[in-house]
């Protein structure tokens, strides 16, 4: 089988410009879900201190409601796999579409605090899956030699999906006077803000009727013909479509189908490779970016800046998170992985340590004027070393530092981590900040140094080397 890619790699490189706009057209719909992962994960961001007004909650409360999406997206990415292997790719990714409009109409329309919770579990489903289902289908769809740049368009939607989702919020308080309970077209405005997403949510079932079915997906149900099809029409006419159906059979036939027992060591516990990608996942989450996401406009307003610009904060922080990621695409691969996991990790530590230092001078409500505009730049720099690091680099690792015999298991492993690790930073922030601000930055601060010696010690450099040789 290894002189079958080689016999047809011709006619696949000469076909490619003639099919390529067909291809970023195919994976930039499937990355919309990517898009809808970033808006849901941060448009609550808008809604927080609205929500805590209206329903008269505590922080605790309000912290359970932000973060218990975060059930639905373990849920949802941990079930999305086998979802996608018994009915495909496409019909995945309309029900995540269902869920996603759901949960943005029943998250504007609440009756009560309790049913907000359930919306927001449903849009967290839909988030898990989009999670898995995105990278898995454009993987399946994409040309060997477009594969790693076609991959990127999901990271890219995610962070352009929270860009936009800030500017959105941002436009609408401006429309309500910057009152977040104030009123457009009969509703509060944190309201409209959830339920906006239902039209990038309809645009995305709209587009993956347009998209064709992944061909490893027609093989494994015996569709052999439709699987043809496609393969010519994303790889070229040209393309000897029998070898390169054997060629997907085979590798099917090859693959190991991991467990949760593959994972465990000689003493019952996980393989060091297994504690190593635990590791990353939870270091990834435990420096506290999702508290820019999930609350920045929340903890500007609690210094002393008025909401519109606190929501204007929020948006321009997202495009700092874009630059970073686009840095991150660029050097991922030129410099190496654990370079800039160090790079990422010094810059963050000493940005939340500056963030720490300026909270400390918080007085009431407000900062001097100083110490806010330390924390203001800090708080930007903290997301450029996030995004142009750790934000990219450990998924890289994870889908890399496996071997293959263990990959998927320890995947999954890995993932539930971050998901972990996730929750209990959403789920604890407004309770610290409540205690000590700079307490909390303290913490997160000591997190991003911790990740220094263990990156150093732990983690092994993956650029250039093979899936193989990594076990």
């Amino acid at each position: 089988m290894t002189s079958t890619p080689r016999s047809s790699a011709p006619a696949d490189h000469n076909a490619l410009p003639e099919h390529l706009g067909h291809i970023i057209f195919i994976t930039a719909a499937a990355a919309m879900g990517g898009f809808l992962f970033g808006y849901d994960s941060s448009v609550i961001n808008g809604a927080v201190e609205a929500i805590r007004d209206k329903y008269d909650i505590g922080s605790g409360t309000l912290a359970q409601v932000i973060a218990i999406a975060l059930i639905g997206c373990a849920i949802g990415a941990a079930t999305a796999g086998r979802i996608a292997d018994r009915i495909g790719r496409i019909r995945c990714m309309q029900i995540a579409s269902v869920m996603f409009t759901v949960s943005a109409v029943g998250s504007a329309l609440p009756f009560a605090l309790w049913d907000l919770a359930l919306w927001r579990i449903i849009g967290g489903f839909a988030i898990g899956m989009a999670s898995v289902i995105g990278p898995a289908y454009i993987a399946e769809v994409s040309p060997p030699a477009y594969r790693g740049r076609l991959a990127s368009f999901q990271q890219a939607a995610i962070v352009l999906g929270i860009a936009v989702s800030q500017l959105v919020n941002y436009a609408i308080l401006k429309g309500a006077h910057g009152d977040q309970r104030g009123h457009i077209i009969g509703l509060e405005a944190w309201q409209i803000m959830l339920g906006v997403m239902v039209i990038p949510a309809v645009i995305y079932g709209m587009l993956s009727f347009a998209i064709p079915e992944s061909p490893r997906f027609l093989i494994s149900v015996n569709r052999e013909k439709d699987a043809k099809a496609v393969l010519a029409d994303i790889e070229g006419a040209d393309t000897d479509l029998d070898a390169r159906v054997a060629e997907i059979q085979t590798a099917m036939r090859r693959e190991h189908k991991s467990t949760f027992k593959d994972l465990l060591g000689s003493r019952g516990g996980f393989l060091p490779i297994v504690w190593i990608g635990i590791g990353l996942s939870m270091f990834q989450q435990l420096v506290g970016i999702n508290v820019a996401f999930y609350y920045s406009s929340t903890l500007w307003q609690s210094v002393g800046i008025d909401p519109s610009s606190s929501f204007f904060y929020s948006f321009t922080t997202s495009i700092v998170n874009i630059i970073g990621t686009v840095i991150a695409m660029i050097f991922v691969d030129r410099i190496g992985r654990k370079p800039l996991a160090l790079i990422g990790s010094t810059g963050m530590a000493v940005a939340l340590a500056l963030e720490a230092w300026a909270f400390s001078a918080k007085s009431g409500a407000t900062l001097p004027n100083t110490e806010g505009t330390v924390a203001l730049i800090a708080a930007h720099c903290f997301v450029l070393f996030f995004a142009l690091s750790w934000g990219v680099i450990v998924w890289v690792f994870l889908g890399e530092m496996f071997p293959n015999k263990i990959r998927a298991a320890a995947l999954g492993v890995a993932a539930s981590a971050q998901w972990i690790a996730n929750w209990a930073i959403t789920a604890s922030f407004p309770s610290l900040a409540d205690w000590n601000l700079s307490g909390t930055y303290v913490i997160y601060a000591c997190f991003a140094v911790a990740s220094i010696p263990f990156v150093l010690l732990f983690v092994k450099e993956t650029k250039g080397k093979t899936l193989e040789e990594m076990g």
